[in-house]
């Protein structure tokens, strides 16, 4: 039967099995040239005696069966071990210690390929069956049991306890390293992950301001186009009037859109003076002059402070944005219909702002637009609460409650504006 492509040894496991062939041969047979000049070396076999032959073809099956130790390790081990035992009894001499080669290289591979307490059971076979090698051996040309015992167990540590030692600190660095680059991949995807939601965060951020502006300017040049169309005709005057109010807000449109984009290339000429709560007043002329009944009432401390103190400027912009996107929403959705806009400055603990239109004809602020998306995350942002929804009379209503810095004093009832 022909064996699956997938199932035959890799190059390097014959490489590595023919290299400890190659190194045991060797010294098979150089040994005993040496003995000449070295007493010590002669006990090792002469080349061409059947002992010498013995411990060729040993050491020759030893290395066919590493061949196999990356396909099937545990039998390796095993079989690389007991080969030798045939061997001991042949009177191999010196020769016979060369056979623990083998063993330890098939322990460094397989421990290297599996986990140590998978191969324990077959590591303790082995160091079982190279002791007992070894003491029959030494048993064979005459040494006594103890001493060969110990000569055994001696042999057992050297060929399978050194080779394990070796593996298990191998595989100590290994799993450090795979360890440390999961630690670094695991940073990386975690930077990463933080680079995108910066990123989400800049969209969001550059999406919701280029919907306010396009929002509040657009709908303030509609109303006064759809003015201008009607005055044109009956009252020239005021139609020149509205259209010099159109040519103001489209270039307000252009300056806002000139200072997003330098704020998006970092360009510090672009940038201008943050709008605060004080400017809503402006805002509301803007609406006025467009056509709209805007009203708005300013409820003030007592002491006659700045209006909004006790909170920061990114929360006063915020709710600025937040009455701009409300009027925006209410001329678009309810044309004609009359707005109030409150903002309630007398309480120590909270600024109070509100937006609220009349029953028009078509009120769909529920729609599927992003203006109450945005005024949501401008609330969130400074840790404000926002609440809208219809007013009994048909209308519709924006309030934003925003928390002020826990250090302002409470600067007792105030006095009321209304413009």
């Amino acid at each position: 039967m022909r064996t699956p492509a997938g199932s035959l040894p890799q190059r390097r496991d014959v490489l590595v099995a023919g290299g400890c062939w190659l190194v045991v041969l060797g010294v098979l047979a150089t040994m005993p040239l040496l003995a000449a000049t070295d007493s010590s070396l002669s006990g090792f076999t002469r080349p061409g005696t059947p002992a010498w032959w013995a411990c060729a073809a040993t050491f020759t099956a030893q290395a066919v069966a590493l061949v196999w130790a990356r396909r099937a390790p545990r039998a390796t081990v095993l079989l690389v071990s007991a080969l030798p035992l045939p061997l001991a009894t042949t009177g191999p001499g010196d020769a016979f210690s060369l056979s623990s080669a083998a063993v330890t290289v098939a322990v460094l591979l397989t421990v290297l390929l599996l986990p140590l307490r998978t191969m324990a059971p077959a590591l303790v076979a082995a160091a079982v069956l190279v002791a007992a090698g070894e003491v029959v051996h030494a048993v064979s040309v005459g040494t006594p049991a103890a001493p060969a015992l110990v000569t055994g167990v001696l042999q057992a540590l050297g060929a399978v306890g050194a080779p394990l030692l070796l593996a298990t600190a191998i595989t100590g660095r290994r799993e450090a390293r795979v360890a440390r680059e999961h630690e670094q991949g695991a940073v990386a995807r975690e930077q990463e992950a933080l680079v995108r939601a910066a990123v989400a965060d800049e969209r969001t951020a550059m999406a919701r301001e280029l919907h306010d502006i396009a929002a509040h300017h657009m709908s303030g040049i509609a109303l006064m186009a759809s003015a201008i169309e009607r005055q044109i005709d009956t009252d020239p005057q005021t139609a020149k009037r509205s259209v010099r109010q159109v040519r103001a807000q489209s270039t307000a449109v252009l300056e806002d859109l000139r200072r997003l984009v330098g704020l998006l290339r970092d360009e510090t000429e672009a940038t201008r003076s943050v709008l605060t709560l004080e400017a809503v007043a402006e805002l509301v002329e803007q609406r006025r002059a467009a056509g709209a009944t805007v009203e708005l009432r300013v409820l003030r401390a007592a002491d006659g402070g700045r209006l909004g103190a006790g909170t920061g400027p990114l929360a006063q912009l915020a709710l600025y944005r937040i009455v701009q996107e409300a009027l925006a929403n209410a001329a678009r959705h309810a044309p004609g219909t009359g707005v109030v806009v409150e903002v309630d400055d007398r309480s120590a603990q909270m600024l109070t702002l509100s937006v609220t239109n009349g029953a028009g004809g078509h009120v769909t602020h529920g729609g599927r637009g992003f203006g109450l998306v945005g005024m949501r995350e401008r609330a969130e942002l400074v840790g404000a609460t926002l609440h809208h929804g219809p007013t009994p009379d048909g209308g519709w209503s924006v309030r934003v409650v925003l928390p002020r810095d826990a250090d302002h004093h409470d600067p007792g009832p105030g006095q009321e504006e209304t413009t």
